[in-house]
C-alpha cells in the first residue's frame, strides 16, 4: 500500500496534458514530452481482454501520432501484462528505480553559503533549457505540465555567491515530496551543488511539513545513485517501458 501511495502522488506531481481511464489503466498524452506523461498506466483492476486492451490502446496512440508506450511496476493489472507485451513484441526501455526517504527526524542542514529561491515559470524554463543544452521553443509541453501541477509546486534554483548553478522541481502533496528535473549547470558539475540542491530542498519539504520524500533515477545511472544513497535514499520499488515495435 505504501508503494501505491507513492505511485499515486508521482503520477499527481507530473500530471499529463490530456488522460483517458479505460478499464482500469490510465492513458496519458502530452505531445511526446517524456514518455512518463505519454504512456498506459495499468494501475487499477482490469475486467477486459487484455489483448483487446492493448489493441485499443495502440489505436489511440496511433491517433495521436505516438508511439503506444506502457509504464510498468511490480503491482500492475493484470500482473502477467509484461509478459503479455513481450508476445507481442514490445521492447522493454529505461529501467528505473523509485526511491524514498523518511523525512521524520531527518537531518537536512543546507550550507549557509547557498540560497534556495523560488523561480517564476517562465524563468525556470529558460534556466532549465540553458543547463540543459536545449531550445525553450522544444518545451512548450513541459512549461504546461508544470503549469497543470495540482498540489505545492516549487520551482527552485540554487545559487551560490548570486550565480544560479542548480535547478530543480518539488512537489508536495500530503506529506510527500516529489523531486524532479534536477540539473547542474554543466560549467559548475563535480562541485557539490547536486547534493546542495537536493540538500536545500529537502529542508524546504520538511519545513513545508513534509515526512517523505521520493524520486526516480535511472537504473544504470551509477553516479546519481551513489549521491542519493549518500543522502539516506532507499530503493522502494523498480519500473520500467514496453515500447511497441515500429
Amino acid at each position: 500500500m505504501f508503494h501505491r501511495r507513492i505511485e499515486e502522488v508521482s503520477l499527481n506531481s507530473w500530471p499529463s496534458l490530456r488522460q483517458i481511464l479505460f478499464d482500469g489503466w490510465i492513458l496519458r498524452f502530452s505531445r511526446g514530452y517524456t514518455r512518463r506523461a505519454n504512456s498506459v498506466n495499468p494501475f487499477f483492476g482490469s475486467l477486459m481482454d487484455v489483448d483487446e486492451k492493448i489493441d485499443t490502446c495502440e489505436r489511440l496512440y496511433a491517433e495521436q501520432g505516438l508511439p503506444t508506450v506502457f509504464r510498468l511496476t511490480p503491482f500492475v493489472s493484470p500482473p502477467g501484462l509484461d509478459k503479455v507485451l513481450e508476445r507481442r513484441n514490445y521492447t522493454k526501455a529505461a529501467p528505473t528505480l523509485v526511491l524514498h526517504l523518511d523525512l521524520n527526524g531527518y537531518d537536512a542542514r543546507p550550507s549557509p553559503s547557498v540560497e534556495l529561491r523560488e523561480e517564476r515559470l517562465d524563468d525556470w524554463i529558460d534556466m532549465f533549457c540553458r543547463f540543459r543544452g536545449s531550445a525553450v521553443e522544444e518545451h512548450q509541453a513541459h512549461s504546461e505540465i508544470l503549469e497543470a501541477i495540482p498540489s505545492r509546486r516549487f520551482l527552485a534554483s540554487l545559487a551560490d555567491a548570486g550565480q544560479v548553478v542548480a535547478c530543480g522541481l518539488g512537489v508536495l502533496e500530503n506529506g510527500y515530496f516529489g523531486l524532479f528535473d534536477l540539473l547542474t549547470d554543466p560549467q559548475h558539475r563535480n562541485k557539490g551543488y547536486g547534493t546542495e540542491l537536493l540538500t536545500s530542498l529537502l529542508h524546504w519539504a520538511q519545513e513545508s511539513g513534509a515526512s517523505h520524500a521520493y524520486l526516480q533515477v535511472m537504473s544504470e545511472n551509477a553516479p546519481a545513485r551513489h549521491l542519493y544513497a549518500k543522502l539516506g535514499f532507499q530503493e522502494a520499488y523498480p519500473y520500467w517501458y514496453r515500447i511497441a515495435s515500429t
